[in-house]
């Protein structure tokens, strides 16, 4: 079975990352784009990685203090790409790509839902905190979800009692037992962060079902 692509970011090494430049631009090598969501200043959801503003921007400070009106206008690393609303980013995905929507803080569940309701492309929402899984779950009995996990194999059985469909773990716990055990349990793994050939050539021997990477040039 083939590995699915996914631009971690919209292939951050390759484009302005988290940007619906990236996104398009990504869709054209990737079976799914990630992209990463928080709450700004003014309480909008926005499409920003980091807590702070500083390495991708020319403004310091975090993204929870920071309103909406100042972050619009921010451009990303040497593009003239701005920081996009949660409904701009999903907007610019292609049709027919996947969309895996990371959640990097509690308290966002039902506005993330209501934005992705309509949207027609394929849609996980995965988080590293096991609460924000939980508040969606809650919500809702059929949105598909995916742990994050960089510390070890007990992740499955997070998963498992979260009722995702994915575990997303770190690359180097994806061995074939690994990988072999989340199936059983009727989980996909999708394994992060793989830049370079032989370590994704690597994980699709394993049976990873997706591999995450920030550039295209893996695949």
């Amino acid at each position: 079975m083939p590995t699915d692509r996914i631009a971690h970011r919209g292939f951050a090494d390759d484009y302005p990352e988290n940007t619906p430049l990236a996104f398009r631009t990504a869709a054209e090598h990737a079976d799914a784009v990630e992209m990463d969501v928080q709450r700004c200043g003014s309480g909008e959801l926005v499409v920003f990685h980091d807590a702070k503003l500083g390495r991708v921007t020319d403004r310091f400070g975090l993204v929870q203090d920071t309103p909406w009106s100042v972050l619009w206008g921010l451009t990303i690393l040497d593009s003239d790409e701005t920081v996009p609303s949660l409904e701009t980013a999903l907007g610019s995905v292609p049709a027919g790509t996947a969309i895996n929507l990371e959640l990097k803080h509690v308290g966002m569940a039902d506005e993330v839902l209501d934005a992705v309701e309509d949207v027609e492309n394929e849609i996980l929402l995965s988080s590293f905190d096991s609460n924000v899984l939980r508040d969606l779950r809650e919500r809702d009995d059929d949105v598909r979800l995916a742990y994050i996990n960089q510390r070890g194999p007990n992740c499955i059985d997070t998963a498992v009692d979260l009722d995702c469909v994915c575990v997303h773990p770190r690359a180097d716990l994806c061995d074939a037992a690994f990988v072999e055990r989340a199936h059983q349990e009727g989980l996909r793994v999708n394994s992060w962060t793989v830049d370079d050939e032989e370590g994704a050539a690597a994980l699709a021997d394993a049976g990873v079902d997706g591999i995450v990477s920030d550039t295209s040039a893996v695949f």
